[in-house]
């Protein structure tokens, strides 16, 4: 795929949704992460319905450490693997009281630091609460660059640094959330929705869908 046709490509996901953003809730950069950490190997949807049981009893890392560990599992339970959630969270949060006065670290390393927190959810942050123009690679943003031949790459790794590198500084802050977005709901996994797709003429996938 060209320059030319990766930026029309990125104006029409633009275009269509300006200002993108999370479908996770979240008020706060805390909120955000430990929203993120949950979400693993689960829906955004389920994870808000645990958080808007905690958040309003439990919002800041004093507050869900207070908690205590089962505490917090009661909140949670709704969640796939909560358990190893629930001690990565509250691990978090001592972490966070001991070293960052409470705050959530505007750094990379900082924040892979924390228990649970790996390269992805870290971007996540970055670019979310932050503004960083970083790409966070999940399941969604890996089908989508590489069946579109937007970003091609056999491991999330290759896709992120193929995206860095292709990716105009115009688009680099919002693209996560478009492609996340265009997964989830036209580029889906199993029949992509090509007919309703609006990115279809650009697209460089072999097997397109009425």
């Amino acid at each position: 795929m060209n320059n030319a046709k990766r930026k029309e490509i990125l104006t029409r996901l633009r275009a269509a949704n300006p200002s993108p953003t999370t479908e996770l809730n979240f008020s706060s950069p805390f909120e955000l992460l430990v929203a993120v950490t949950l979400s693993a190997q689960a829906t955004d949807v389920g994870v808000n319905k645990a958080t808007a049981k905690l958040f309003p009893v439990a919002n800041t890392p004093q507050a869900i450490f207070d908690l205590g560990l089962e505490g917090l599992k009661d909140y949670i339970k709704t969640i796939g693997l909560y358990n190893a959630k629930a001690e990565n969270v509250h691990k978090m949060c001592r972490i966070l009281l001991d070293k960052h006065n409470g705050d959530v670290p505007e750094d990379r390393e900082a924040l892979q630091a924390l228990p649970g927190v790996g390269r992805k959810t870290a971007n996540v942050v970055l670019n979310t609460a932050f503004g960083w123009p970083t790409i966070a690679v999940d399941t969604h943003i890996f089908r989508v660059s590489n069946r579109t031949k937007l970003a091609v790459g056999k491991n999330v790794d290759q896709v992120e640094q193929k995206l860095l590198k292709v990716v105009p500084a115009e688009f680099k802050v919002d693209v996560h959330h478009w492609l996340i977005l265009h997964g989830r709901y036209t580029c889906i996994a199993r029949k992509p929705r090509c007919g309703s797709c609006i990115i279809e003429d650009l697209c460089e996938f072999k097997d397109k869908t009425e």
